[in-house]
């Protein structure tokens, strides 16, 4: 084929389901051939991969931009849509997937998807959609959902905290009521906010407000039990949800053994629940609220542990940044915007919940060398894109298929042309924000090339961000419509995640959403539900030290 616009050799190409050494050739923005090395010759641009690793680009299905106050502080989002995504194309991410925020006080959804599409219009450097966020389920909001699946939204993401956000559990069943009836996937904050409330005025009654205490007031079984509820409400309404950014064991644990029973329960995790700890949130001053993000970072090492465990056995179906990023020097509008006079170190319950990471999510993850290349791609891109409706186009390399998005990688260590491992700083990256929460670690991989619909849009060796000036100016047909899902294998057995056994839930009632007709379905156990999980907390609380009303006392001694 002599009438390739880009031709890519020497390179092995692996995809969620195969690994090969293949060429590529690529025509009008799209993947045209795939074909054993050498055979392909000509092209109008050719690259040589010199033996690294070509995958499908970044879906980030995860990301704040640009959006407007939602929950009462002062704190704003550094980044917006240009910058956002300028730093996504710069990471390996070709596709981000951010949100249209509806506030408690808006009643269209329609409204402010609208918004949103104005906000983003012209100013995205890579292929983006939305999910809706919806604070208020009103009936004008509910009966809109059919005009939305004709738009091209398939998705939305509900709280069970934050006060300006949280729904009340006839909410929430009203929205997955409407989701099944509408094909809609749901994503949900579980974190159970009165509990947190609780413990956040305990620990503001005992002068105990420092960034470490954001922790404190958010421990795993906050996590733990929302997560269990939100399984519980979703089963009730036989309606698919995902929960996110899940940072716990325990909360995992109850996310597989719902899977394993076959119900349509997905679940993402976060860089941060791989590589930061509670201790990050306890540097001096007020570096720590640096790290202040919803769930916190958890204990140790450990937890890490089950989180990578849960991304290699099928627990969690995609990994996301959640990139939420605010500045950390700016006293306006950023993570200093809380300290004042009476608090030097600030309070934790009024700094702005975020970290930057949509730049960083890939190369983090992969230089960490804990996945395989098949499961790196299958969680960082293929699975979002199948969930949100985005697959084949996105997040797979299929022949008049799929949009040429590529990222080619160094070859890995200990070959010619790998990448010397460097020290990562915020200064080599690209989001508007003053730091990042990885300082400092080590990384051995990066984007050599990043390819959008064929274009080059970043170089790493050569012309770096000129390359996105010159070849990839914003455009306004970025927006890519989200369609029906596609089916993810889910796990077939129950596994201990962290030294946890697998839950018994028994059998429950859930609603035939299209018939109103409740019936009752059996998950094949005998072991009593409410025994099981309290079990479960019980073996968390032991192990994490947590006794929530006691620890509050033994706090306040230590001050």
């Amino acid at each position: 084929m002599d009438d390739l616009d880009l031709l890519i050799t020497n390179g092995i190409v692996v995809t969620a389901s195969d690994e090969a050494k293949l060429d590529i050739g690529i025509k009008n923005g799209k993947i045209a051939i795939l074909a054993p090395q050498g055979l392909l010759n000509t092209a109008k641009k050719v690259i040589n991969a010199k033996g690294g690793y070509i995958t499908p680009g970044g879906v980030d299905t995860h990301v704040h931009l640009e959006e407007p106050a939602l929950f009462g502080g002062k704190g704003r989002s550094s980044d917006n849509f240009e910058t956002g995504t300028r730093s996504a194309i710069c990471g390996g991410t070709t596709t981000i997937v951010a949100f249209a925020p509806q506030a408690k006080t808006e009643g269209s959804l329609l409204e402010v998807l609208k918004e949103t599409h104005e906000r983003a219009r012209g100013n995205c450097y890579a292929d983006y959609s939305f999910h809706m966020l919806c604070g208020n389920p009103s009936e004008k909001a509910l009966s809109e959902f059919p005009e939305l699946r004709r738009q091209g939204i398939s998705s939305l993401k509900i709280y069970l905290t934050y006060e300006a956000l949280q729904l009340r559990d006839d909410q929430v069943l009203d929205v997955l009521y409407s989701s099944r009836k509408e094909g809609f996937t749901t994503m949900i904050h579980a974190e159970n906010g009165d509990v947190l409330n609780w413990m956040t005025k305990k620990l503001e009654a005992l002068n105990l407000v420092a960034p470490k205490y954001h922790a404190t007031s958010r421990p795993q079984l906050v996590e733990t039990e929302a997560t269990y509820r939100a399984i519980m409400l979703a089963e009730l309404m036989d309606a698919p949800i995902l929960v996110v950014h899940v940072s716990s064991p325990s909360a995992a644990a109850h996310l597989r053994n719902a899977q394993t029973r076959g119900l349509p329960v997905y679940a993402e995790t976060c860089p941060q629940y791989l590589f930061l700890t509670r201790e990050d949130l306890d540097k001096p001053g007020f570096e720590g609220a640096k790290c202040v993000c919803s769930p916190p970072p958890r204990e140790n090492s450990g937890d890490h542990d089950a989180i990578w465990l849960g991304l290699s056995n099928g627990t969690f179906t995609v990994l996301s940044s959640d990139h939420c990023p605010f500045d950390y020097e700016n006293t306006e509008i950023g993570k200093k915007s809380t300290l004042s006079v009476e608090h030097p170190n600030g309070k934790f319950a009024h700094i702005p919940n975020g970290l930057p990471g949509v730049e960083t999510r890939l190369a983090t993850v992969l230089s960490a060398g804990r996945l395989s290349m098949q499961k790196f791609v299958e969680v960082t891109s293929t699975n979002a894109a199948k969930l949100y409706g985005l697959y084949p186009q996105k997040g797979s390399i299929l022949p008049g298929v799929s949009d040429a998005d590529l990222v080619i990688w160094y070859p890995s260590q200990g070959k010619d042309g790998a990448l010397t491992p460097f020290t990562l700083t915020n200064s080599m990256l690209h989001h508007r924000c003053d730091y990042t929460p990885y300082e400092g670690q080590v990384l051995t991989q990066w984007p050599r090339y990043t390819i959008l619909r064929g274009e080059v849009v970043y170089d790493h060796e050569g012309e770096g961000l000129q390359a996105l000036a010159i070849q990839a100016p914003k455009r306004s047909d970025f927006f890519i419509v989200q369609k029906s899902a596609v089916s993810i294998a889910k796990p077939l057995s129950m596994v201990s995640i962290n030294g946890l056994p697998p839950v018994g839930m028994g059998g429950d009632q859930f609603v035939d959403v299209d018939g109103i007709e409740a019936r009752v379905a059996s998950a094949g156990s005998e072991v009593d539900e409410h025994t099981a999980v309290g079990a479960e907390v019980s073996v968390t609380a032991e192990a994490l030290n947590v006794d929530l009303v006691a620890n509050l006392f033994v706090l306040s001694d230590r001050g």
